[in-house]
């Protein structure tokens, strides 16, 4: 049996970032990967029921991801709205779809609430980046998966 790799909708070509729009990913040996049916994708937030556009959302200033696991820190959008529950959710359903398919290693968007695995943006909507990681990612990694982002993609296919 071949070792699956978990990665994140929008870097397979799937218009489910917050603006619409994707962030397609062409290099050759994840292409390799996807022909070979090795590969699992999700968008944690567009599974924790976000829409199709949705606003921009960040990690509350000063929180982390593991703050937001633990029930001390929100997600808020650039709207003041609280969609916690929602990634919190997201990050749920993909934890159970890696277990599922028991994948050790994933690729997710970098930078990303959710999926940031090296940076997030600090919660001020500033476009300022801090070192963290996002809900999902931080889940996964809690969990003994290997995450890494779409500037990575050698050394997470190397890691299987």
């Amino acid at each position: 049996m071949s070792k699956k790799l978990l990665i994140s909708a929008c870097l397979l070509g799937q218009k489910v970032r917050y603006d619409g729009r994707d962030n397609m990913q062409n290099h050759p040996r994840l292409q390799a990967m996807i022909k070979a049916g090795n590969v699992v994708s999700i968008c944690p937030e567009v599974a924790g029921k976000l829409s199709i556009p949705r606003a921009p959302a960040e990690i509350e200033p000063g929180k982390t991801a593991a703050d937001v696991l633990l029930g001390s820190a929100k997600v808020i959008t650039i709207n003041g709205d609280d969609v916690t529950a929602e990634f919190l959710a997201g990050a749920q359903k993909t934890l159970l779809l890696a277990k599922e398919h028991n994948i050790k290693v994933a690729i997710l968007k970098a930078r990303s609430p959710s999926c940031g695995s090296l940076q997030v943006y600090d919660g001020t909507f500033s476009k300022k980046l801090l070192t963290g990681m996002g809900i999902t990612a931080a889940l996964l990694t809690q969990n003994g998966i290997l995450v890494f982002d779409e500037t990575q993609i050698d050394d997470a296919l190397n890691a299987l």
